[in-house]
């Protein structure tokens, strides 16, 4: 195994083992949390270890909790207790045996299934004076020292816990389709004729940094001129909670001065390209989640089965195609108007090679 998480205790009695932090979504499963946690039973003083695995939406920083608010709201949470053995599933994965080898006598292994309707792993982008973890949806394993698993009443100590985040997601499927098509015809004012547009995108799924095709067909038929093109994507973050709501903000936007004069006809692709880097100042915008301080990227569109219902935040994006009309004859810009095409996007990070365990 090329790499090993481990958190310890405060009272070193306890250690957690994770093999990786990335566990992926395949839409209709989730690959299995695995682990091991070595345990001292020197120290438990007859209390039991537990290891629970929660998914939580954060509303903001945990030091901002000074009134006795919860600025976190479990979404799901599973617990299982790890010392003393239960006699339960006794079946070690292959990620379990290797961590059991490094651990040795004192290993004792838990696993996890996540359900496929949970979210991914996502963050809002603070604002530029804002402290603290953002906010977003995290996953997080946690083993601790308690006499029961979930009693409200029974205070445990930090130093009786250890804690690891991990992150899930979800990756471009294989097979690529031909991406959306959308059409208009607009007649406008005094006029007798449309302006029609078709805008398409050369596929349905693209890789985050990679420029994105646009394709446009214009058919003019009125007295009017098409004086420019404008493209946007925009970022829908739709966050389910206790009510629905969606935010709009976006990510990137290019205008081409693209003339089509009177009674012509107009095609051509254009290629935009929507990165984070672009957006590092935009309050609100999502992220895909991060371990710590690294690297990461626009928050990839969330696939799911359509017939379960989700909580936490679920991402989508489209692509707008604005041409902007001018008027002409006597009322000139008083005329001007707009036409406008939308199509969804998915935007992705492909699928990694597999990394083989030793």
């Amino acid at each position: 195994m090329s790499k090993v998480f481990k958190k310890t205790s405060g009272n070193g009695h306890i250690a957690l083992y994770l093999g990786k932090r990335d566990f992926v979504d395949n839409v209709d499963s989730v690959e299995v949390v695995d682990g091991v946690v070595k345990v001292d039973p020197s120290g438990l003083n007859g209390r039991n270890v537990f290891v629970y695995l929660a998914c939580a939406f954060r509303y903001g920083s945990e030091d901002l909790d000074v009134i006795g608010l919860s600025f976190r709201r479990d979404i799901w949470i599973q617990r299982v207790q790890v010392y003393p053995p239960t006699g339960g599933n006794t079946t070690t994965s292959p990620m379990q045996e290797s961590l059991m080898k490094k651990v040795g006598e004192q290993g004792h292994p838990f696993s996890f299934q996540i359900p496929p309707n949970l979210p991914c792993s996502v963050a809002l982008q603070p604002g530029t004076n804002d402290s603290g973890k953002a906010c977003g949806v995290d996953f997080e394993v946690k083993a601790y020292l308690a006499n029961a698993a979930d009693n409200a009443n029974e205070v445990i100590e930090k130093k009786d816990t250890c804690r690891l985040m991990i992150r899930k997601i979800q990756f471009a499927p294989v097979n690529n389709k031909p991406g959306a098509k959308a059409e208009i015809s607009k007649q406008f004012m005094m006029t007798d004729k449309p302006v029609h547009l078709e805008a398409s995108l050369e596929k349905e799924i693209y890789y985050h940094g990679d420029p994105i095709s646009v394709n446009v067909k214009i058919n003019n038929e009125t007295a009017k001129v098409v004086k420019k093109i404008k493209i946007t994507v925009e970022q829908l973050t739709n966050v389910i909670l206790y009510s629905s709501d969606t935010y709009t903000k976006a990510v990137c936007t290019e205008e081409f001065a693209e003339t089509i004069n009177a009674n012509s006809t107009f095609e051509k692709s254009f290629k935009i390209k929507p990165m984070l880097s672009s957006n590092k100042d935009k309050h609100g915008i999502a992220v895909d989640g991060r371990l710590k301080d690294e690297d990461t990227n626009l928050a990839s569109t969330t696939l799911s089965q359509g017939d379960k219902e989700m909580q936490g935040i679920i991402i989508s994006y489209k692509v707008k195609v604005n041409l902007m009309v001018s008027g002409g004859g006597l009322l000139g810009g008083l005329t001007a108007s707009d036409v406008t095409v939308e199509l969804p996007l998915t935007l992705m990070s492909p699928k990694p090679a597999e990394v083989k365990l030793d």
